[in-house]
């Protein structure tokens, strides 16, 4: 019998509902309108829908186009309940969320599995928000593919990305990053700090902290990854919750980014945002 990580912010994250569910997503996509980009890996946000599913829409609208091509996905998210010294896998065999069950990678698991930084510790899973909200997305633009979920608490650059080397893959595999920007700014302020936060990860600066990103850590690994692979970035969408459905009292900003290995006619695109986004 399969071993099941059940879904834990289902009706407070995003609806519990299946209907519900596929219908709000497909109302997300269609109001993005995404570049003519092939992502190897995504910076997308992961609170409530409400907040950050207009952002995260205008990332997964990318893959709408490689729904049969991607059957792998990375997923990387910081830890919000339970502390974990580097990249915790869940120990489990699948995830599920309304729309249906993913199965985890067992042999891309099981290359990672014995690596330093890579530990089984199911409690970072269990109630932890960051992967699992990300899931319905995925599930809405890809066709089948299998998960490696890797929960991301102190590991530093070089250790995450000595992970994403080992599973780096080709075009079926794709990774995302799961994190927010700021917190609990006001409106303005937040403007100012989340424009300069992607102004560093637009130029590689993978020395990023925790109050400008909450998936701080597993945004740096992938910064060096990205590097070291020769991606390129592109900003997407810079938005936050007093944008979307908050006030402007304190704000959660969100950022989508996408990284491509391949030019395309909007490869400049990242050079001019670096420029012009403080």
């Amino acid at each position: 019998m399969q071993s099941v990580r059940i879904p834990a912010v289902a009706g407070m994250f995003y609806p519990e509902n299946p209907a519900e569910l596929a219908a709000m997503l497909r109302g997300f996509l269609a109001d993005a309108r995404p570049p003519p980009l092939h992502p190897k890996a995504l910076i997308a946000p992961h609170a409530g829908f409400i907040y950050s599913g207009p952002v995260a829409a205008s990332a997964y609208a990318l893959l709408q186009p490689l729904r049969a091509s991607i059957k792998r996905v990375v997923l990387l998210g910081p830890v919000h309940r339970v502390w974990t010294p580097g990249l915790a896998l869940p120990g489990v065999d699948v995830f599920e969320t309304p729309l249906g069950r993913v199965e985890l990678d067992q042999d891309a698991i099981a290359a990672i599995d014995g690596l330093s930084q890579v530990q089984v510790h199911p409690a970072a899973h269990v109630q932890e928000h960051s992967l699992e909200v990300q899931l319905p997305f995925l599930q809405s633009v890809l066709d089948d593919f299998t998960l490696v979920p890797l929960a991301v608490g102190g590991a530093s650059p070089e250790a995450v990305a000595e992970v994403l080397d080992v599973l780096w893959g080709g075009a079926e595999t794709l990774i995302v990053v799961s994190s927010d920007l700021s917190h609990f700014l006001a409106y303005d302020q937040a403007q100012h700090v989340d424009r300069a936060t992607v102004h560093e990860i637009l130029l590689f600066n993978g020395h990023l902290g925790g109050e400008q990103a909450c998936g701080c850590h597993a945004i740096n690994g992938l910064l060096l990854a990205a590097r070291r692979h020769g991606l390129s970035p592109h900003l997407l969408d810079l938005r936050n919750s007093g944008d979307t459905a908050g006030d402007r009292h304190r704000v959660v900003g969100y950022a989508a980014i996408a990284f491509t290995k391949v030019a395309t006619e909007v490869s400049t695109k990242a050079d001019t945002e670096a420029r012009h986004v403080h």
